[in-house]
């Protein structure tokens, strides 16, 4: 029978990433309610010492796979070492972020282990012992709540990054470490890094407490240069969308909506985006949403808390110099 709750943490140069305690915390609720174990499961090479860290979030036990080949994401060999260990202990509930690694990982397992996924959810409960996930459908205009068939075991879930919660650390909790047992062929690893370049200094969208978007209201690429003012001084990062991607004013890696990345920070403001529904899919369950728009019927201010209407190019500055002296940056 199955028994217990997984969280798959995301490592990167062997330090976690923020979703990973947000799984390990989401997964300790969702254990506490089971009445089980909860058990962090970490791929990666030389990272044994960082592993029993997750117990200050809630894990009872860490599994680590430490090999070189794990050292980078590749969805063969990751999908590959997590079946062989969910064949030997079969959990009921495996829950990993819906960041770019979880949503190519997470259908991929589910695939190799012929079970049902949720992807991109928003909400978890346990009813009558079972898990219902809740997750956006039609572009975030309505929700729905998801269960698994009696034979779909485990249930493997995505959260969508910035929504759940992170308990509190607590530096007296310990948890057992123990290493695990899995073969790797490598005529079965068909992807390999060869080099990873990074966008130095940048803060990564899906992890962002704060964003700062503009769209075809920016006029240009430079534009987009008050808007790295305002990030600057509230410890933003850059957004943007699809139409400022398409015009070639911002990479593709800066794209918030359906066909770019999905964020959930505590503040978006939106600067000259109408708010296209696809948009809308992308940054919809931000906690509190700004929308700057000289355009009193833009779509965007259905969604927002705070709307201005007005000339963005004049609101822009304004907030800038008002958040350096609020925050003493002048």
């Amino acid at each position: 029978m199955a028994q217990g709750v997984w969280a798959i943490a995301e490592q990167r140069e062997g330090e976690f990433r923020k979703i990973t305690y947000e799984v390990v915390s989401e997964g300790r609720r969702l254990a506490d309610k089971l009445g089980q174990q909860l058990t962090a499961v970490v791929l990666g090479s030389g990272i044994k010492d960082k592993a029993g860290e997750l117990a200050q979030y809630g894990a009872d036990k860490v599994i680590v796979a430490d090999d070189p080949r794990l050292e980078q994401y590749t969805c063969d060999a990751y999908v590959s070492v997590l079946a062989q260990l969910v064949k030997a202990d079969t959990p009921q509930i495996i829950i990993m972020g819906a960041s770019t690694q979880g949503k190519d990982l997470a259908p991929r397992l589910a695939a190799r282990l012929d079970v049902m996924m949720a992807q991109d959810c928003t909400a978890f409960e346990i009813e009558d012992g079972k898990l219902v996930a809740t997750r956006p459908i039609f572009t975030g205009k309505a929700y729905a709540k998801v269960t698994f068939a009696e034979n779909s075991v485990p249930n493997i879930v995505t959260a969508r990054p910035n929504v759940m919660p992170i308990n509190e650390a607590d530096s007296s909790r310990t948890a057992e470490v123990v290493d695990a047992q899995f073969s790797l062929d490598d005529s079965e690893l068909k992807t390999k890094v060869v080099e990873v370049i990074k966008a130095e200094g940048k803060i990564d969208l899906t992890e962002a407490d704060k964003i700062v978007s503009g769209g075809r209201g920016m006029k240009s690429a430079e534009n987009f240069k008050i808007l790295e003012e305002l990030a600057d001084v509230i410890g933003a990062a850059v957004g943007a969308s699809r139409a400022a991607v398409d015009a070639g004013w911002r990479p593709q890696t800066d794209q918030v909506g359906q066909t770019g990345k999905v964020v959930s920070p505590n503040l978006y403001i939106a600067c000259g985006i109408s708010g296209a529904i696809q948009h809308l899919a992308g940054m919809g369950t931000s906690k509190v949403i700004v929308a700057i728009n000289k355009d009193p019927e833009a779509p965007i201010f259905q969604k927002a808390d705070y709307g201005v209407v007005d000339d963005l190019f004049k609101v822009v500055p304004a907030l800038t110099k008002e958040f350096k002296k609020l925050l003493g940056k002048e």
